[in-house]
């Protein structure tokens, strides 16, 4: 299986991109140069300007066609599982799986794009909303089938979910404390969230209740 961005779109435009994320996570963002890029990805550095704008132009491009391949992949292993809670399970260990799969693309992700005050400032992150609005799919069809209480904003449990698994990365990625390995992350955080959210009886743990609030938010 080859990395994540293996799209339509020509071999040097992928090159490339491989090569920023490898140097990115290495180097960071702000310590990296055109002709870093260039030189890991074997090409001149003017080749690199036939296909990108600069450095920022860049990190958006392989953010976004990362997260279209990981946002395809995600929703194919969800598809044939009906139960929604188990939907969040897989796609909390399916985070995971990407996360050991590609760990310099998982190094940008989670670190170096917050280096990027253009990227912070001006990028309207549609592929990041696309991604956590996978979770509140999931939690709106629980909540529908009474897994989950229907008091809880979807808006919110997303970004409470997607939280934890990012900080989880993060401790993986820098290898800050290497006690932890990626099983154990992937079964606590299931374990914590799935206990946390799900209604008691209905699934392990969880709230002993429903209120019955109907109201969601996005």
């Amino acid at each position: 299986m080859k990395k994540i961005v293996n799209n339509e779109k020509n071999d040097k435009h992928e090159q490339i991109i491989r090569a920023a994320i490898k140097t990115f996570a290495r180097k960071g963002f702000y310590n990296t140069r055109i002709s870093d890029i260039a030189k890991e990805a074997n090409i001149a550095d003017g080749t690199i300007y036939l296909y990108f704008k600069n450095k920022d132009t860049l990190l958006v491009s392989l953010f976004e066609e990362s997260m279209d391949q990981i946002i395809q992949m995600v929703k194919g292993r969800l598809a044939n599982i009906d139960d929604p809670i188990e939907q969040l399970r897989e796609f909390i260990k399916f985070h995971f799986e990407m996360v050991r799969y590609d760990k310099f693309l998982a190094e940008v992700i989670t670190v170096e794009l917050r280096q990027s005050n253009k990227f912070i400032k001006q990028y309207k992150n549609i592929k990041f909303r696309e991604y956590l609005n996978i979770i509140s799919g999931i939690i709106r069809e629980a909540q529908a089938k009474g897994l989950i209480a229907k008091h809880l904003v979807p808006g919110i449990l997303k970004r409470i979910i997607f939280g934890a698994l990012d900080e989880l990365t993060l401790i993986w990625v820098l290898a800050g404390d290497t006690k932890y390995t990626l099983e154990k992350l992937s079964s606590d955080a299931t374990e914590a969230i799935i206990n946390g959210i799900a209604i008691k009886n209905k699934h392990i743990g969880g709230n002993s209740e429903d209120p019955g609030n109907s109201k969601k938010g996005e």
